[in-house]
This record gives structure tokens, sequence and C-alpha cells, in this order.
């Protein structure tokens, strides 16, 4: 069964254009590294992908950052800002009870982490051929699998 979006959105035609799983790290890497090479995939990307999960994990992020430290009371904002436009223009697939027990199975380059594997689960549930899904992540546990399954990784 097909995870839910949090939001109803229709899906954009894929034949012109491949959809972009946007994992967490990538994410972080736009917003608090300021990655111009994941700002640019994150441009180019007509369809957009991403977890519940990866939205809850930058917004952590931006609070540990500001808690640590390491980012102003404005740049949280403007990070909160950015994020929530990020949403808009995704669409956001719900953490579910088939994506928890797809992450509860093994995955083929292990060991993978609990939140890596909620990724794989989701990107694994979104059932789309992986010559139409390109993966954006930063993270080599994620990606390597990723590759394993047959997805591109930027």
């Amino acid at each position: 069964m097909r995870p839910r979006a949090v939001r109803e959105r229709s899906v954009p035609s894929r034949s012109a254009d491949t959809a972009v799983y946007i994992e967490s790290s990538a994410l972080l890497a736009a917003f608090l590294e300021d990655d111009a090479a994941v700002r640019r995939a994150l441009r180019a990307s007509r369809h957009r992908i991403t977890s519940a999960l990866t939205l809850a994990e930058a917004h952590r992020a931006a609070v540990r950052a500001r808690a640590l430290n390491r980012l102003t009371a404005d740049e949280e904002r403007a990070i909160v800002r950015g994020l929530s436009t990020f949403a808009t223009e995704c669409e956001i697939v719900a953490v579910t009870d088939d994506v928890l027990t797809r992450a509860g199975r093994p995955f083929p380059v292990e060991p993978v982490r609990t939140l890596d594997a909620i990724h794989l689960a989701t990107l694994d549930g979104l059932g789309a051929a992986p010559q139409l899904m390109t993966v954006l992540s930063r993270d080599e546990r994620v990606a390597a699998n990723a590759r394993a399954l047959g997805y591109i990784v930027v």
C-alpha cells in the first residue's frame, strides 16, 4: 500500500522530469551549511518528495543549532521560514505504519540507523521505478542503500 501524503496534491507528470526524494542530510546541508550544490539541485527539481521525518529533523537541527549558539535568532527564523516555503513546494509523505514496518526489515547495505531506515522505507514505499526517482542525500548509508536499490544519488 502506498503511503498517504500529509497534504493532498496532484502528482506532476514524471515523463518529462524525474522526481527527487530529498533526505534530511541534504536539506540540512542546504539550510545550515548553505551548500551551493545542494541548493542548485533543489532549485532544479520540479517534483520534490520528502518524508515528514525530514521536516521534523530539519526543525530540530535549527533549534539545536540556536541552543548551541551556532545560529543567531534571526538566522534561526530565516531557516524556519525557508523550511516552511520548502514544505509548500514538496509532496510530503507521512511516516505510516507501512513505512515503519518496512524500516524494520533489512536493507541491502547494513547496518542502517533507524531514521535512515525510515527514509529508505519511505522511498521504497513510493513505488516509483528507480529510473524515475533521484535521491538527494549527503548521508553515505542512505546513499549506498539507494544506489543498491537502483536509484541515482546526487
